[in-house]
């Protein structure tokens, strides 16, 4: 196992100090740029009281994002299995028929 790395991220306003893995560094630091970009894009576009307002929109965002691509991954397998039943159905509508 390796040791773990000490990070400094900054988050809105507010900057924590992390330890991760040093093979998860550049996804970390693509997923905090990230959500910064939305941070700014969802000050500029929207009214909220607090940084907390536009970090809780933030993690909605992320959040339906994973969902969304969680189901499309699991609806194409589906798709490919059942064009493979059909197939299958097909062959077998063939040799009885």
């Amino acid at each position: 196992m390796q040791e773990l790395i000490p990070v400094n991220i900054i988050i809105g306003d507010r900057s924590y100090r992390i330890r991760i893995d040093p093979s998860d560094e550049e996804t970390v630091r693509r997923t905090v740029k990230l959500i910064n970009e939305k941070l700014l894009e969802f000050k500029t576009n929207f009214a909220g009281k607090d940084m907390q307002d536009y970090v809780a929109m933030v993690l909605l965002w992320y959040a339906t994002e994973q969902v969304n691509t969680a189901d499309a991954g699991v609806e194409k397998p589906q798709a490919n299995l059942l064009s493979a039943f059909q197939d299958i159905e097909a062959q077998l509508d063939q040799a009885i028929g």
